[in-house]
């Protein structure tokens, strides 16, 4: 089975020094069919695309069989964009999604691909050994539940196969399917809940998703450019707006809608009473998002076979 990894970076450049070589050297052990790694990165400011040229040569000699290619954006996309074009540039049936601040084991390839024989299965997401203030905190597994208006997510526990979401920083998925579905949404830029929702309108649309606690990766996310490059606030506000998209886009249960507006107000003033002003800004920020939304929204629903609840009451 040919794989196609996919390296996300902007800022990386220590990330990618330490974490690219192992990469490689995992993937270099998959022997079944061809391999490419390819790197994109988003018009980082460091010295990331120096680092890549001059590792492109060491790479290419010490795993010849892997194709490396490098794809620089000449202007800041986001995390959504900027991974469509990568895979869509790709060669291969299956897309592994590796960020630059995840360093996947050895084997961790074979009990990942090892699904993909049916036909339905669209993503397989890896178990995260992920780095939190000094521990190892185990994920990877991620339920959820409608509640009060909104889809509330949480880690799941590591014992079942089941999964809400396959993480777009550690897992593969099936490149027929992702363009069916139309990928990773741009009205998600810069980050979080894209894979959420990708993985929810997988599911909503007939196709299945799997958790592989076998397929094991280190998740160093103190590390990652987020932190670096955006306050507390940003983080924030940019969540509480995408939170607002992903229900605006994908809940299609009558009650479901209605109750994400009846509990609009008690949100509203929750948030005055304790001054969380992110909450009003990331509202008015999906709000002015809304044609897109809709366009979104009905783009998807063209697809979709199964209810909210169907999804929700299996996890």
């Amino acid at each position: 089975m040919d794989i196609s990894v996919v390296v996300p970076n902007y800022n990386g450049e220590e990330l990618l020094r330490k974490n690219l070589p192992k990469v490689f050297e995992s993937i270099s052990i998959h022997r079944d069919g061809d391999k490419e790694i390819t790197v994109s990165d988003d018009a980082s400011t460091d010295n990331s695309v120096k680092l890549l040229d001059s590792l492109k040569l060491k790479m290419a000699s010490t795993y010849p069989n892997i194709k490396f290619t490098i794809i620089k954006n000449e202007k800041n996309l986001g995390f959504s964009s900027n991974i469509d074009k990568t895979v869509e540039n790709s060669t291969s049936e299956i897309v592994v999604l590796i960020n630059s601040d995840v360093i996947p084991e050895k084997g961790f390839l074979k009990p990942l691909l090892s699904h993909f024989k049916d036909k339905k299965i669209f993503a397989v997401g890896c178990m995260d050994k992920s780095v939190e203030n000094g521990k190892i905190v185990l994920r990877g597994r991620g339920i959820g539940k409608w509640k009060r208006g909104f889809l509330v997510h949480s880690r799941g526990e590591i014992d079942k196969s089941s999964t809400l979401w396959v993480s777009g920083g550690s897992g593969a998925f099936r490149k027929a399917i992702w363009e069916k579905l139309g990928g990773f949404d741009e009205l998600y830029n810069p980050f979080y809940w894209e894979d959420i929702d990708l993985s929810y309108r997988a599911i909503k649309s007939g196709y299945k998703i799997l958790f592989e606690p076998k397929s094991i990766v280190t998740h160093e996310h103190e590390k990652g450019s987020i932190k670096k490059k955006y306050s507390h606030s940003q983080v924030k506000t940019i969540a509480y707006r995408n939170q607002f998209i992903f229900v605006w886009k994908n809940a299609t249960d009558l009650d479901l809608q209605i109750l994400h507006f009846l509990w609009l107000p008690y949100y509203f003033m929750k948030s005055l009473i304790r001054k969380d002003w992110n909450f009003f800004v990331g509202f008015f920020k999906a709000f002015i998002l809304l044609p897109k939304i809709i366009k979104s929204k009905f783009k998807a629903q063209r697809l979709f076979v199964k209810s909210d609840k169907e999804i929700i009451n299996k996890l």
